[in-house]
């Protein structure tokens, strides 16, 4: 292999987009994803504990040696990506991080779900000797109850 990554680019970083998306937490965040990955040319991952949504579609711009057609007025993106970053330099994500398949999510989201739930289990244990809340007094509406309260969207962060 040459000095210079890129003489072997095969433009694995122009042939997608991955936006953030929220920590899933329960079973319903894990079922938005599984809508997610069953459009075509998407996928979900994890890297460094962060989630994402990636979208399989390639720029505009390759040409067909993989070298960008735009390369002197490229998006700002684009410019600060480096080679330590390069996909084709770090190789495909671990399986357990990414999903392409819905049977894959779902056998994480158990075993997610399973953890989550023993984490909580043990919390309650531990703290149980604590007194309970204070019940809301009847009449009075908890803050996000009722027919007004919005759902925030995964895309945003």
């Amino acid at each position: 292999m040459g000095s210079v990554l890129c003489e072997h680019c095969t433009a694995a970083c122009c042939r997608y987009i991955a936006l953030p998306i929220e920590t899933p937490k329960n079973k319903r965040d894990f079922d938005d994803m599984r809508w997610y990955i069953i459009h075509e040319n998407i996928a979900v991952f994890v890297e460094d504990g962060d989630w994402y949504v990636q979208i399989h579609n390639p720029c505009r711009n390759i040409l067909p040696d993989g070298r960008c057609a735009n390369y002197e007025t490229r998006p700002a993106i684009c410019r600060e990506y480096t080679t330590s970053e390069c996909d084709y330099h770090i190789g495909d994500e671990e399986a357990s991080s990414y999903f392409d398949s819905p049977d894959a999510l779902a056998a994480f989201a158990r075993e997610f779900l399973r953890n989550q739930k023993t984490r909580t289990d043990g919390k309650a244990r531990r703290t149980s000797t604590r007194k309970r809340p204070r019940r809301i007094p009847k009449g009075v509406r908890r803050p996000g109850a009722g027919a007004g309260s919005l759902r925030v969207s995964h895309l945003q962060k």
